[in-house]
C-alpha cells in the first residue's frame, strides 16, 4: 500500500514594518500621508499638466537663466515651513502675516510671477482641479532638468495650505551663518537627514547670492579683522573686489554660488568646496565634519551619483508635511486662498 504524499507546508515570514506601513496608509494616518500621493493623480482630470508646467519653467529660463535657482529655492523654502503647502506663495492679509517678507525671504525670494502665470495655464485647461504646491513642486524638479540635471519622478496630489507664518519662516529656515549642527538640527527635525544636507546643499551648483550673506568672510571675519582663513585666495580677491569693504550700499549685489559652471546644474560645486572656493559659510562648513566631508568628497568623484541621490532627496523634501485627501483646498490663486 502507498502512503498518501502529504502536503508541503510553506514557510513565509512576515515582514512587520512593511504591514504596519501599509496598515498606515490605508488609515491615512497624519504622519504617512504622502501614501494618498500618485504618479497619476491628474492622469484623468489634467493630463496636459506636467507639459504645462514644463513648458511654463523653460520660457521662464529662457528669459532669465537665474530663474531656475530661483524656483528649485521657492520650492524649498516652502517645504522646510510647516511642510509643504505653498504658504510661501501667500501675500499677507489683514488678519494674516505671509512669509514673504521673513528675514530669509525679503528682497531675496524670487520666482513667484512663474508660479502665477503656470497656474494661470493650467486653470485655462483645469479649473479648481491642480495645487500651487503640486504645480511648484514640478517647477522645482523641472528647473533643474532644464539646468542639466537628472530627471526624477514625481508623485502629486498635495493640497494647498490656507495660512502661513512668517514666524515659522524666520525660524526653521537654515541661515547661511549658522553652524552646521544648527542646520543640521532644522532638517532632521522634518524628517530628513545629513546626506539630505549634503545633497540639498548642493543646489548651490546653480544661482546667485547677495553680499550680505558671505561678506563678513571678507574682511572682518567673526572679528578677527582678516579674512576667512577658509577662504580661497583667488576667489576672495574676486569677491572683494564685487562686495568692497567702503561701499556699505553693495550688500545687494549678487556673486555666482558656483562661478565655475554658473548656470549649469552638475557636481562642480563639491569640487569648489574640495578647493575652499565655497561662497556661503554654510557650504565650506561641509567640509569641517568628517561625515559630511566624506560625502562632499564622494560626490566631488561622482557626478551621476550626485544627481540621481539629489532627485531622491528632492522627494523626501516634497513629502516634508504635506495636506493630502480633505485637508487643505485647492486654491484658484496661489497668493490668496479662496
Amino acid at each position: 500500500m502507498v502512503e498518501k504524499q502529504k502536503k508541503p507546508v510553506t514557510h513565509f515570514t512576515i515582514n512587520i514594518p512593511m504591514l504596519l506601513f501599509l496598515a498606515l496608509c490605508m488609515s491615512q494616518h497624519p504622519l504617512l500621508s504622502h501614501c494618498q500621493l500618485d504618479y497619476n493623480f491628474y492622469y484623468k482630470t489634467c493630463p496636459l499638466l506636467e507639459g504645462i508646467v514644463r513648458n511654463g519653467v523653460w520660457s521662464a529660463i529662457m528669459n532669465d537663466t537665474r530663474i531656475a535657482a530661483s524656483i528649485l529655492r521657492l520650492h524649498f523654502h516652502d517645504c522646510i515651513v510647516n511642510g509643504c503647502d505653498a504658504s510661501v506663495l501667500l501675500d499677507d492679509t489683514v488678519d494674516m502675516t505671509g512669509e514673504k517678507n521673513a528675514g530669509p525671504n525679503r528682497n531675496s525670494l524670487r520666482g513667484f510671477e512663474v508660479i502665477d502665470n503656470i497656474k494661470a495655464d493650467v486653470e485655462k485647461n483645469c479649473p479648481s482641479t491642480v495645487s500651487c504646491v503640486d504645480i511648484l513642486t514640478l517647477a522645482a524638479r523641472d528647473a533643474v532638468v532644464l539646468s542639466g540635471g537628472s530627471y526624477w519622478y514625481v508623485q502629486l496630489g498635495r493640497r494647498d495650505g490656507t495660512t502661513a507664518n512668517d514666524q515659522a519662516a524666520n525660524q526653521q529656515i537654515p541661515s547661511p551663518f549658522e553652524p552646521l549642527d544648527n542646520i543640521t538640527a532644522k532638517f532632521t527635525s522634518k524628517g530628513l537627514d545629513i546626506k539630505d544636507v549634503v545633497l540639498l546643499s548642493g543646489a548651490h551648483t546653480i544661482g546667485f547670492a547677495q553680499c550680505f550673506t558671505f561678506k563678513r568672510r571678507l574682511f572682518d571675519f567673526k572679528g578677527s579683522g582678516k579674512p576667512d582663513p577658509n577662504l580661497n585666495s583667488n576667489l576672495l580677491q574676486n569677491l572683494q573686489s564685487t562686495c568692497p569693504s567702503s561701499d556699505s550700499t553693495n550688500s545687494n549685489k549678487l556673486a555666482p554660488l558656483d562661478p565655475v559652471t554658473i548656470s549649469k546644474f552638475d557636481n562642480v560645486y563639491y569640487k569648489n568646496l574640495l578647493n575652499n572656493s565655497g561662497l556661503l559659510e554654510s557650504d565650506q562648513a561641509l567640509l569641517i565634519d568628517p561625515k559630511t566631508a566624506s560625502m562632499v568628497d564622494y560626490y566631488s568623484k561622482y557626478p551621476y551619483m550626485y544627481t540621481s541621490d539629489f532627485g531622491a532627496s528632492m522627494v523626501k523634501l516634497s513629502n516634508v508635511g504635506i495636506l493630502t485627501g480633505q485637508n487643505g483646498q485647492i486654491r484658484k490663486k496661489c497668493r490668496s486662498v479662496n
